[in-house]
């Protein structure tokens, strides 16, 4: 991953609406969820979350697919994954305690 694609990543997660939306949609899964229920959820008016969801889209942490009148986002855990690698390599390398201590982490979240 280059630098700038992760800095346009970071910059997209840095405001709360957008770290909300994205943090939903994570725990969404594969299956995503319909716009007009993450505006719900969020307590966001539609085109402002349009707009949110537009940036972590052009960012590679949100993909979206047309069903019929609805448009259904869901997180794109190839750019997600993407983002940790570039952190736990570029970031952490040579670190093995700092990778054990993420992965750890992680692990406590997910039980």
């Amino acid at each position: 991953m280059k630098i700038a694609t992760a800095t346009d990543a970071f910059a997209a997660l840095s405001q709360e609406t957008r770290l909300a939306a994205f943090r939903l949609l994570v725990r969404a899964g594969p299956a995503g969820l319909p716009a007009g229920e993450i505006a719900r959820t969020l307590g966001t008016a539609p085109s402002t979350l349009s707009t949110h969801l537009g940036l972590l889209q052009r960012a590679g942490l949100v993909s979206s697919e047309r069903r019929s009148r609805r448009i259904v986002y869901r997180a794109d855990f190839d750019g997600v994954g993407a983002l940790m690698r570039y952190l736990m390599e570029d970031c952490c390398k040579g670190h093995k305690t700092v990778q054990a201590a993420v992965r750890a982490a992680i692990e406590d979240e997910a039980a």
